[in-house]
């Protein structure tokens, strides 16, 4: 079995687990931790979580965080001014954009149950936008089921490097990775 394939064996054990139902939004985020290298490996076995997930008994809701920044950037009137200078896009980046990925993700959550899965992938096109951790925490309120971001990177303790590069923290969070057991934090 492959790398990717093991990872889904774990997830699948988490996910089938008795979910607690008094625990804050924080507590049902599901962070999937990946080597940057297996992403292509990643998205044409995706489907495998999923099944998992739905043999759990539980929904499943794709969202997929590949198209944000092009269809936001596409939408400013002012965008191509900031080709020309970047760094003014900074202050729209952390305020707006950042506000405009959390809404997409808290439409998704506020139209699913207790019992789904809201899946969040390609958080790898938002590396130099914003942070993962201050999306997570902007989109915690909206969460009812579970949350699982799957994340490529890596984990050292409690902080997550998206991409390898960019550090970020969600202590609440519970991991996956390859060499979790699959048992409930």
């Amino acid at each position: 079995m492959g790398r990717i394939e093991d990872l889904a064996s774990t997830f699948g054990r988490h996910i089938s687990a008795r979910w607690q139902r008094t625990i804050a939004g924080a507590q049902r985020v599901l962070l999937v931790i990946y080597d940057k290298d297996l992403e292509r490996t990643f998205r044409a076995r995706k489907a495998e979580f999923e099944q998992r997930t739905r043999s759990a008994g539980h929904g499943w809701v794709d969202v997929d965080c590949t198209r944000y920044f092009a269809e936001w950037i596409a939408r400013d009137e002012y965008r191509e001014a900031y080709f020309e200078q970047p760094e003014d896009l900074k202050l729209k980046l952390g305020g707006e954009f950042l506000a405009a990925v959390a809404d997409s993700i808290c439409e998704e959550l506020r139209q699913v149950d207790e019992d789904t899965v809201v899946a969040v992938s390609g958080v790898g096109q938002l590396y130099g936008f914003l942070r993962v951790s201050e999306l997570i925490r902007a989109v915690e309120p909206a969460i009812e089921g579970r949350l699982v971001v799957f994340f490529p990177g890596s984990k050292d303790g409690d902080h997550y490097r998206l991409l390898d590069a960019q550090d970020g923290a969600n202590y609440l969070a519970n991991s996956i990775t390859l060499h979790s057991t699959g048992a409930v934090a």
